[in-house]
Formats: C-alpha cells, structure tokens, sequence
C-alpha cells in the first residue's frame, strides 16, 4: 500500500487526545513472564504486530495438540526471536523450529544461542550458522553462570534475565566490553522486581535468583514512547501554539525513549506530565545553546547509545527543521528490520539532505531545501514509515508499503487523520 500525505492547513491538535498502545517493549516482556508465572494478569497490552506474535507463540505452547517439532514463524519481529529462544531452550521435552522473514534470517543470533549454550541448551541451525532458523530442544538448564558480549544489542541480555528465575540456581551473567542500552536492561530488572523477583546489577555482573512462585500480579503496561516520538516530531515541525495530548505515560519511565523529553526541548517542544497524561506543546522555534552549536550552525549532537530508536525521528525533525545533527551510539540500528543508517542516507538524500553514515554514527548539514512529492521507501522497516510522514507538514509526501507500522503501531495512519492530515491510499 502506497500513501499520498499532505497537510494544507493548521493543526488542530489544541484538544486532540490520543491514546498510544502500550510499551512493546514492556508488553513482550511481561508476556513471557506471564507464560512463566501464570498468575501475572496485564492491562494495556500492545496491540503491535510483534507482541500478537509473541502472544501467539506462547499460547501455542500451550495447547495440547503440540507436535514433536513444531514450526514457529515470527516474521519480522526482532524481539520475539530472541526472546523466545531463550523461552523455548528451558521447556522440557518440547522441539520447536524458530524462524522469520527472509530479513529476520539475515539478522545474527549467534550471541544469545552461544550464551544459551553455556547454560547446557541444546539449539542448532538449520540453514546457516549463526542465524535463524534455530532448532530448540527444551531442556532442563542446571548451569547458572554465562558471560556474552554487551556491544551487539541489550535483547540477548534481557532474553536469558526473563527467564533467570525459573533456572534451578538462577543466573550469574558477566557483561563484557561496553553494555549497550542500559534502559532497557534496566526495565527488564525492574519488571522481575515489580513481581517480587531478587535482582542485582553491580559495574559489569548481574544476578537474577531463582524463584518458582510469585504472588498474584496485575501489571499495567505504559504507552510506547517509540511510538510517542512521531508525535513529538509533528509538534516540532509545527507552529508555535500547537499542542497534543497522548496517554498513558509516567513521568519516571522505565523505557530509554523517555530522552525524548529532553532531546525534544531543542526544537522548542514542551512535555508536561498531569497524572497519566503527557501534553507536548510547541513554545518556541528551535534555539540550541552554545554547547550544542559547530560553527554557529544549527547542529544538534546528540548520544543514543541508551535509545537508538528515536535516531530516525531525530534525524527527520531535524532535516525538516533545516538544522543539522550529529547522532552517535546507533552501531545497533545496523541489524534492525533493515540496517536503519544506510536507509536514512538513502530517503533524507532523495529529498535533498546532505547526510554522512559511518557503523555507530549519522551526521546531517544543516539545509532550507526539501525536495517535494518524494517517495519514501521503508525497507519493511515501520519506523521508517513513520519518522517520515511528519514531514507532510512541510511538503507532500509519499509513503511506499505503509501497512509496515502494524508491526508496532497499527493505528498509526487513522491517528494522523484525526488531527488533519490528508491521507489518499494507492494499492
């Protein structure tokens, strides 16, 4: 599906309220805990494609009609190929092949699965090493210590912490090199805590005890800040006065995309928090200070090592603001859905960016030109397809394979309708 995005007139946002779907993050992992420990009930589960795989695969688990090997396809979702790794490596007597997309067959899973092997399970490739598919053996795990390296990306180290408490003598885990993406190692504790599971995290090791019953838990998921940025970008790209409401979010978040409240004052946007609501407001046009600035040009730098997720919002805010970025801490977006740096110098340059990519890092000059009535392509990425549209506001705007943001935010596109964007759809 193709989409035509225009916007004509002013936002009318100043009593607009959306409600965002719950945290990805969050739901996935409380998904698998909740297969775990069965007396976990959730609220606000996400509504993403990624988390109705997950979901599905879980449940298939648990069906009486479970085959000898059975076959799991997970498609695109990057999450619940990791996560369910680990899952199906400690269900005894349980075989199950794990696959994807052709794309999720290109992404490595070397580390978790070698990580996974320390502990005693027994998972092989069926196609090519390193890679998906990967056949499971479920088994009993009895080896409780594992060290892996923490540079590649925070969802192995979260993998084997989700299913810690359930390994007969816990887990020790030693971090080596530098850990990427604290937030979320950090959101993963902070959730095996909420249940009343004993954790520690010490300089590069943590420790997660073992623990067969919880009490009963009911968890509320908070909204997906990943999902939020796009509406941060479209105040930022708006006129001063604009405001939208989004629920349901918490000041003090477990999720690293929260840095959008900061980041985002660079562009003159405001976050204020009352209750479970957040109100983004559009108080002034972009001023960075003197710290920020090269050569007296409008140039943000900034560090995503923490929430490389929000690179490609950034960037798109910043080109069509006309002010320049250099983002660094991004080597993970290189084995995404597609490799996310290489596809951002791709688009931003069809509409006429000057844009530089290294492994970690993207570098964008400042410039007053965007090219009309480009067409986007979004490489089955969803936040491709929507770090871009925000820029309708600006110029018209084409989207290629838009039905990609189901994977994340399904009413992502209705959403956009409802505060005045101009949406034709092409097949």
């Amino acid at each position: 599906m193709v989409l035509h995005l225009t916007y004509n007139s002013k936002l009318e946002t100043r009593n607009s309220k959306l409600s965002i779907t719950g945290s990805k993050s969050e739901t996935n992992r409380l998904l698998l805990l909740q297969a775990l420990y069965p007396n976990i009930s959730l609220e606000n589960i996400s509504n993403s494609d990624d988390s109705e795989v997950m979901l599905q695969a879980l449940q298939k688990l648990a069906t009486d009609n479970w085959q000898l090997t059975t076959e799991i396809d997970v498609h695109h979702a990057g999450t619940a190929m990791r996560f369910l790794t680990a899952y199906f490596a400690i269900q005894e007597g349980k075989e199950v092949i794990l696959t994807g997309s052709t794309r999720m067959k290109e992404r490595p899973i070397k580390i978790l699965v070698e990580a996974l092997q320390q502990l005693g399970a027994e998972i092989t490739y069926e196609e090519n090493e390193g890679f998906p598919p990967i056949k499971i053996i479920g088994k009993k795990l009895t080896n409780n210590k594992v060290s892996l390296p923490a540079n590649v990306s925070s969802q192995y180290i979260s993998a084997l912490l989700l299913i810690a408490p359930k390994l007969e003598n816990g887990l020790e885990l030693t971090l080596e090199v530098e850990i990427t993406s604290i937030p979320y190692i950090k959101m993963t504790l902070a959730l095996l805590n909420e249940i009343g599971i004993e954790t520690s995290f010490i300089e590069n090791k943590i420790i997660v005890k073992p623990q067969f019953t919880i009490h009963n838990s009911q968890l509320t998921i908070e909204s997906d800040w990943s999902s939020a940025s796009y509406w941060f970008s479209i105040v930022a790209l708006s006129e001063i006065g604009t405001q939208i409401t989004l629920t349901s979010y918490k000041q003090n978040s477990l999720q690293g995309d929260a840095a959008l409240v900061e980041i985002y004052k660079n562009f003159g946007v405001t976050a204020t928090f009352e209750n479970t609501t957040i109100i983004l407001e559009k108080v002034e046009n972009p001023k960075l200070d003197s710290s920020e600035c090269e050569l007296a040009k409008q140039t943000l730098n900034s560090q995503l090592n923490n929430s490389p997720d929000i690179a490609q919002t950034i960037a798109v805010t910043c080109f069509g603001l006309g002010i320049g970025c250099h983002l660094t801490g991004l080597h993970t977006l290189k084995i995404k859905e597609t490799d996310r740096l290489e596809a951002l110098k791709n688009e931003l340059t069809k509409l006429g960016a000057t844009i530089s990519v290294t492994n970690d890092s993207l570098t964008l000059e400042p410039s007053e030109i965007i090219n009309e009535s480009i067409s986007i392509k979004t490489y089955q990425d969803h936040r491709m397809a929507m770090a871009f549209a925000p820029l309708a506001l600006k110029t018209p705007i084409i989207i290629e394979e838009a039905e990609v943001v189901s994977k994340s935010y399904p009413t992502f596109w209705d959403d956009l309708k409802s505060i005045g964007f101009t949406i034709a759809s092409h097949l």
